[in-house]
């Protein structure tokens, strides 16, 4: 897939200029329609947000470098196992996160913006879920715990 790499800088910047606003709308977004992820968030929000924003501004600024992409994200996405995080989440953060671009965009977020991020978005996930992959793997196939039997 190829990614609008302008469009996806240049609407950055107006993300940027929201980017506390955008970050706490998406924390209330995602704890809305999800709120089986709010345990696994230990920091308070406003850290969680400027954590968020910054991995976004990391990304967008290495859209276009491959190698940089390619070498970050499948270890990002391998650390948040270790989180909880399913694959499945990937799938709700990215409806959330584009829900809350739209709110705090408003009209900036046109439709070619949108499927802008929703392509961007879906290349970081793929690449976060292939550094992710194989710790699910082997954590689905070891047997459960199971108690040390008496001697």
């Amino acid at each position: 897939m190829s990614l609008d790499v302008a469009l996806l800088q240049d609407s950055f910047a107006i993300v940027a200029a929201k980017e506390t606003e955008l970050a706490l709308r998406f924390y209330e977004i995602l704890f809305e329609r999800y709120p089986q992820t709010k345990p696994m968030f230990r920091r308070a929000t406003e850290q969680q947000a400027k954590m968020l924003t910054g991995a976004l501004a990391a990304v967008v600024a290495h859209v276009d470098d491959h190698d940089w992409l390619v070498a970050t994200l499948p270890p990002l996405g391998a650390k948040h196992v270790d989180y909880g995080v399913t694959n499945e989440m990937y799938d709700w953060v990215g409806e959330c996160l584009l829900a809350g671009m739209a709110e705090v965009c408003g009209d900036a977020f046109t439709p070619a913006v949108k499927s802008a991020w929703v392509g961007a978005y879906g290349a970081i996930a793929g690449l976060m879920q292939s550094g992710a992959a194989p710790l699910m793997q082997r954590s689905d196939a070891e047997p459960a715990h199971l108690p040390a039997s008496s001697p």
